[in-house]
């Protein structure tokens, strides 16, 4: 298999990445074979799991949104992906020209193509870290230059805990995230889960099995569960809701079935 110029010497590209199976989804070009068999595979059995990222992408640019409306300029975007058109610093940006923007990921092709996306913008910058160690990522050098701490953050934490299993305690590391946050941060999340899903659970279980083979389990929540994120934060209206109905820019009802698969909300520190 040929290497392309964006794919960093150090990845095994045989192996699938989550972060280029989203891009797939999303009808991106960063992605490999081996990603893309592994999508269609999932696709076998919920053949909406685009429908899924494109709803996820549209929550996370109405609530960009929302952050900018309530004065927020700081953006800490945590295992952020591969970018793609109308990400979270073209947003910001558009709402409050200068906000600043750090995203972070593990995956060496979204923080190298990241890298490239984002050169000569000196408002915006990428790490390389890993959720599941809130230090690495809260003492990086370009937290430190671009995100005062002392200011209310929006911390986007968008299909990324549904990577997380409770053996690597998410819950712990959202909460020392939440410790450093000042007063009137956001917390904007998005998980997955079997509630919403249109098809029987053990139909889509033949997707997230697709996951586990390739090494990375996705751990579907209940909303009980995912509500334990928000603990420490107050919820903004509505709440915790499937993903359409969180603040819709048109009628829920006109949306996809699959969009409805998985949870978002928005949270606000005291």
């Amino acid at each position: 298999m040929e290497r392309p110029a964006w794919a960093p010497r150090s990845i095994d590209i045989s192996v699938p990445s989550v972060s280029r199976i989203y891009d797939y989804y999303l009808g991106g070009s960063h992605n490999f074979e081996v990603d893309r068999e592994a999508a269609r595979k999932a696709m076998e059995f919920m053949p909406g799991l685009p429908k899924i990222m494109q709803a996820n992408r549209a929550f996370m640019r109405r609530a960009v949104r929302f952050a900018a409306g309530e004065g927020i300029t700081q953006f800490l975007d945590i295992g952020s992906g591969i970018p793609t058109f109308g990400n979270v610093h073209e947003v910001a940006q558009a709402a409050v020209p200068g906000a600043r923007v750090v995203y972070v990921d593990h995956d060496p092709v979204a923080v190298a193509h990241s890298q490239a996306v984002l050169a000569g913008d000196d408002d915006v910058d990428v790490v390389a870290a890993d959720l599941r160690k809130p230090q690495d990522i809260l003492s990086s050098p370009p937290v430190h230059r671009l995100i005062d701490l002392n200011r209310p953050v929006a911390l986007l934490l968008v299909a990324i805990l549904h990577f997380v299993e409770d053996a690597d305690d998410p819950y712990s590391a959202v909460a020392e995230l939440r410790e450093a946050l000042a007063p009137g941060s956001l917390l904007i999340l998005t998980h997955a889960s079997y509630e919403g899903i249109p098809l029987p659970a053990e139909r889509a279980q033949g997707a997230v099995d697709v996951y586990k083979d390739i090494r990375n389990p996705l751990i579907m929540r209940s909303r009980d569960e995912i509500a334990r994120f928000f603990e420490g934060y107050d919820m903004v209206e509505p709440g915790l809701v499937l993903m359409p109905r969180w603040r819709p820019d048109s009628a829920p009802e006109d949306e996809d079935p699959y969009a409805f698969s998985g949870f978002a909300g928005v949270g606000r520190t005291a």
